[in-house]
């Protein structure tokens, strides 16, 4: 849908199908076994190589330079056959714009133009929750030019694997806060062994402690909330484009399973209930692909009137991929719970990618009082 709309974005459709059908598609029960078995690292270091950890930093800065609408095509593509590498590009991604939200241009700079590996190239963020929404976020203090940091972080994704970090930390009393970047081989941090979620499997979390911490202001003290919201604006969008290719990825295994599973003297596909079945995948999955598609054309176009309807239609791709899913593994039978076939994966990540940028009920609550121009209360409710 979204290449329909834009042509030139289909070179990087291309080389996402490639790349998820050469380096995930024959291994993807074998990646999600991490924390219990080996980390694809390989596969990151390639995906590093051909651009997709830098998708929106502009070239000078070290990425490629491309817009929401290839960083969609790509995650679309990906997480069609394994969400986990789709959650690393995702959080790379959140950070890096948050990043260039706060003016802070010197340090993507500085970090990426001397980065030799996906490693060094990656940067951690608590993706799953809205800082705002956090009450014991971590204490900052001014020391000299520089700051350090105290306090604890729960679930920071890709903190076992990255070489940095954005941690949100308060100053000063209050729900006002401000992000830092952190080097995560400080010997004031110590990590938790990496946490096994619903899904994602693959883009792993720790739990991180922080002890005198050195760390650099990102932006201006305070402004943390505002380069988040800036950034998880244009980043809704990515996330739903995640959910739409994990809805499309079950409707494809759904449909070549019903064509195949042949039972009561015919294809399964034939029988009404699993016709019916498909056709509300169907319907799903392309509402999604065209949310997607529109969210990417509104912002291209500016304005200022995007930001709610984008996330809006990430909230609503959300619930449609966790519907879609459950449908997934309903034509399967049996065999949609076992982990030979992928529903059962693609169940769990659909609802995991309905975390990104913070808790869906508060998200939903967060519009509602935008509309009626109610201040939002939401902020440290955790």
């Amino acid at each position: 849908m979204l290449t329909s709309l834009k042509p030139d974005l289909l070179p990087f459709e291309d080389l996402a199908r490639s790349f998820a059908a050469k380096e995930l598609a024959k291994k993807v029960e074998e990646h999600d076994r991490y924390p219990f078995g080996e980390f694809f690292t390989s596969v990151l270091d390639k995906a590093y190589e051909v651009g997709f950890l830098g998708v929106l930093l502009p070239e000078e800065l070290g990425g490629i330079g491309g817009g929401i609408g290839t960083l969609c095509v790509i995650l679309q593509n990906i997480c069609q056959t394994d969400a986990s590498l789709g959650g690393i590009i995702f959080t790379n991604a959140l950070a890096q714009e948050i990043m260039l939200c706060a003016g802070a241009e010197k340090l993507p700079g500085t970090i990426f133009h001397k980065a030799a590996s996906a490693g060094e190239f990656l940067v951690a963020f608590p993706v799953f929750v809205n800082p705002a929404q956090v009450s014991t976020l971590p204490r900052a203090a001014k020391s000299g030019k520089e700051y350090v940091l105290t306090g604890t972080i729960e679930f920071l994704v890709l903190g076992g694997l990255a070489s940095r970090a954005i941690i949100p930390a308060r100053i000063h009393a209050g729900s006002a806060y401000s992000l830092f970047l952190v080097d995560l081989a400080d010997k004031g941090i110590v990590k938790s062994n990496p946490i096994f979620s619903l899904g994602l499997h693959a883009c792993p979390g720790v739990d991180i402690s922080l002890k005198g911490v050195k760390a650099k202001l990102i932006g201006e003290e305070g402004k943390g909330r505002a380069y988040f919201e800036k950034a998880s604006r244009l980043m809704h969008a990515a996330a739903g484009a995640m959910n739409a290719g994990i809805m499309r990825g079950s409707f494809n295994e759904a449909m070549a399973y019903a064509k195949e599973r042949f039972q009561g003297g015919c294809e399964i596909i034939n029988w009404s209930e699993v016709s019916m079945l498909l056709a509300g995948m169907a319907i799903k999955v392309n509402v999604a692909e065209m949310c997607v598609a529109q969210s990417c054309q509104a912002i291209d176009l500016g304005g200022e009137d995007w930001g709610p309807s984008v996330t809006a239609a990430a909230i609503h791709i959300h619930e449609l991929a966790c519907e879609a899913v459950t449908d997934g593994i309903q034509v399967l039978g049996g065999n949609g719970y076992m982990k030979d076939y992928g529903q059962e994966k693609r169940y769990r990540d659909a609802r995991q990618v309905q975390a990104l940028l913070g808790i869906a009920p508060l998200k939903k609550i967060g519009i509602i009082r935008q509309i009626a121009g109610l201040e939002d209360t939401c902020a440290a409710t955790f």
